[in-house]
């Protein structure tokens, strides 16, 4: 019997307890007196999961891209003609790149690398020479340099995207041309604003089909995501034929303003609607008085193709006889 009393007595003792330990736990008050250790695991717990709800909660934020950018690049006079008014505006969006961008590396088109009609060539070497693609100036301009460097590594993974979007392409063993060095060397001055970044060159098609080239920018599109700046080198209108005929006239020849003009509309209209717009403009009648052939107007598309759904802005240009001097900005420079 006592035996019986003794066990009664202790399980009324052990639930007295449970209960008294189960009151102070449930009590806010206990909390500042009992050790942090005792809530810390509990607390991390809905921390953890307050934070995942969330996040869960809210709209992804858009990673930050730098810009994709349209230079008209001028000819091989443009970098000792540092009174030309495309002198000052080339030498302001190199600055931007360099210290606001601050890119990885740099991807250029250029008008005056066409590889074949369905093969895209990309420049894989590291260190390689100047082309002087241009003839009849003065000696020293063939005596130009334009230091830089390119990246095999950066050349490989743009060959894979263009596999993976379906484009046959190849590396190779080439020169920077005139098209990149002449302007390059503006903006990117060698003393004054080095570029300091790996530097690739990727030819256009060797045709004239305007959406084949939107496509090549889109295959490379993700080459921002690495913050590597894409620049396609070209001229918004440039028809050397009637450069020659006028002698040099700077005075705007009226397919000089209509075609410029009707590109800047087709550019900054909705990225949705910009491919489409973009090829009305190259059937306009104009189109072929402007470019005779399409090599200096197809890194535009390029660019625009690589921009996505960043919207276009002509931030500038210049109307000089059969020239159009327009710069674009696809995308806008990162505040941080």
């Amino acid at each position: 019997m006592d035996f019986v009393r003794f066990i009664s007595r202790s399980l009324f003792i052990i639930s007295l307890i449970v209960a008294i330990v189960a009151f102070l736990f449930s009590t806010p008050s206990i909390r500042n007196i009992l050790p942090l250790f005792a809530w810390k695991s509990t607390s991390l717990f809905s921390v953890r999961h307050q934070s995942s709800s969330i996040n869960s909660s809210l709209p992804s934020m858009a990673t930050n891209k730098p810009p994709v950018y349209f230079f008209s690049h001028g000819g091989p006079t443009v970098q000792y003609d540092t009174k030309h008014p495309a002198y000052p505006v080339l030498q302001r969006i190199g600055k931007e790149i360099t210290e606001k961008v601050k890119p990885k590396a740099v991807v250029v088109f250029s008008g005056h690398w066409e590889a074949k009609p369905n093969l895209i060539e990309v420049n894989s070497a590291e260190h390689t020479d100047l082309i002087y693609d241009f003839y009849g100036f003065p000696p020293e301009f063939y005596k130009a340099q334009y230091p830089n460097r390119g990246s095999p590594e950066l050349a490989t993974h743009i060959l894979d995207l263009l596999t993976k979007a379906g484009i046959k392409a190849t590396g190779v063993t080439r020169g920077l041309d005139h098209g990149v060095w002449s302007g390059f060397n503006v903006a990117f001055h060698p003393e004054n604003n080095p570029l300091n970044v790996p530097l690739v060159q990727v030819s256009l098609y060797a045709n004239q089909d305007v959406d084949m080239h939107y496509r090549l920018g889109q295959a490379v599109a993700s080459l921002r995501d690495d913050n590597i700046v894409i620049i396609g080198a070209g001229m918004s209108v440039h028809n050397l034929r009637d450069m020659f005929v006028t002698q040099g006239d700077p005075r705007p020849l009226p397919y000089t303003v209509s075609f410029d003009e009707a590109l800047k509309e087709a550019v900054e209209v909705p990225p949705s609607e910009r491919q489409a717009r973009m090829l009305e403009v190259s059937k306009r009648p104009d189109a072929r008085q402007a470019h005779p052939r399409f090599d200096h107007l197809m890194p535009v598309y390029v660019a625009a193709g690589a921009a996505g759904d960043d919207a276009g802005k002509r931030t500038w240009t210049l109307h000089e006889g059969s020239m159009g001097w327009a710069q674009y900005t696809f995308g806008q420079v990162s505040a941080s």
